[in-house]
């Protein structure tokens, strides 16, 4: 598999397909699945409700954000994947985290919802037709591959890890 072109995705996701160095971005999805799920063990249900500003989220917050978006990105994938050709809509992540509730759930089960979601994102990716790869959509009016919406994906828990990492420990 090849990385995707820039063509294969609206520019502003150049920041998250960037992040992942790997090819082979299955691999690197599987991998994350076992290197962040253990760093994010390394955060007490305490420390999970800290946020770094007043007007930022909490760690839940970011959390339940990756978990969601997450699922935007594979649905995503998986439509254009399987052909359909009508476009899908935008996704406003401020209106999921507002509605969500996430503080209210415990972290424990945050990170068991990241892992059962990556488990069936990296189980789609693993058993796409070589041809799927290729195929194209439009989500929030821009064009995407399947492949340049696998390396989103990454690039995305890479990107909230590093926050995490750097503004809230």
């Amino acid at each position: 598999m090849r990385r995707p072109d820039p063509s294969e995705y609206a520019p502003y996701y150049s920041r998250y397909v960037d992040l992942v160095k790997n090819e082979n971005v299955i691999e690197t999805l599987e991998k994350q699945l076992n290197e962040t799920h253990g760093f994010l063990r390394g955060i007490s249900e305490s420390k999970s409700l800290h946020r770094y500003a007043s007007d930022k989220w909490t760690i839940r917050q970011v959390l339940n954000h990756v978990n969601d978006t997450e699922r935007v990105f594979v649905f995503r994938a998986f439509w254009f994947a399987r052909a359909f050709s009508e476009p899908l809509p935008a996704f406003d992540q401020d209106t999921c985290v507002e509605v969500s509730g996430a503080n209210d759930v415990p972290w424990t089960d945050h990170m068991e919802e990241f892992r059962r979601i990556r488990l069936a994102t990296v189980s789609l990716f693993r058993n796409l037709p070589k041809d799927a790869w290729a195929r194209t959509g439009i989500a929030s009016n821009n064009p995407f591959t399947v492949r340049a919406l696998a390396y989103i994906t990454a690039g995305h828990v890479a990107h909230h890890a590093a926050i995490i990492r750097d503004r809230y420990l």
